[in-house]
């Protein structure tokens, strides 16, 4: 593995498990066993560092939000479009946990960032009319906007409500159940919009794919 790589890969575990706050590039060189200058050598910066490993975290999700050309979609889709965003999510955590500091500190990541958002909620728009167009949902195109706007929300905030609202103590970890409980949290979001035929299917997609909130800690009923 090439020593860039090597350095990005360990940067976003290190981010990851303490925050990228917590993180220096003194930090990351002494977890590789390497010197500070080698790493400079790479990298100028930790901020040029992030900005690599959140490329790879765009072309990540660019990949998985797509639509075929050949076929309508079908229920399968959904658990895969699902599963895999918040997979990635989950593998580039450090990104949406403290992504208005991310974005504040570096001017090139935040203009990246909007088109990246850009093109995401086209791409959202996108598999919502799919879903139409097959007939798992039934909504006007102003209905279908707005559940795009509405998952994309859902989905980039869901770090900062987990925190905000203390369901994770501070330094520890978030639970892996605690982000797939966003999965259920869309699912709601569209459970109005299904159609009668793809109500109990897609009721069954929601248990394989995560448990409620209050599932998992104790919410005012």
């Amino acid at each position: 593995m090439k020593t860039r790589d090597r350095i990005t890969q360990a940067s976003l575990a290190l981010f990851n498990q303490q925050g990228e706050r917590n993180v220096t590039t003194n930090h990351i060189a002494s977890h590789l066993g390497m010197s500070p200058g080698n790493l400079y050598y790479h990298f100028k910066n930790k901020q040029q560092i992030i900005f690599d490993i959140y490329l790879v975290y765009e072309r990540l999700v660019g990949v998985h939000l797509s639509v075929p050309n050949d076929r309508p979609l079908v229920i399968n889709d959904k658990l895969v479009y699902l599963r895999e965003i918040f997979q990635g999510l989950w593998d580039y955590r450090f990104i949406h946990r403290d992504l208005q500091h991310l974005l504040q500190n570096d001017d090139e990541l935040r203009k990246r960032y909007n088109a990246f958002f850009k093109r995401c909620l086209s791409s959202t728009q996108d598999i919502y009319f799919g879903l139409r167009d097959a007939g798992i949902l039934s909504a006007s195109d102003e209905e279908l906007r707005a559940l795009a706007l509405n998952s994309w929300i859902l989905v980039t905030s869901w770090f900062d409500f987990i925190h905000s609202n203390l369901l994770v103590e501070e330094g520890q970890e978030e639970l892996r159940e605690l982000l797939n409980a966003g999965i259920y949290q869309i699912f709601a979001m569209e459970r109005p919009y299904l159609t009668d035929a793809f109500r109990e299917p897609v009721a069954e997609l929601a248990e394989q794919l995560g448990q409620s909130l209050e599932q998992i800690v104790a919410l005012p009923s």
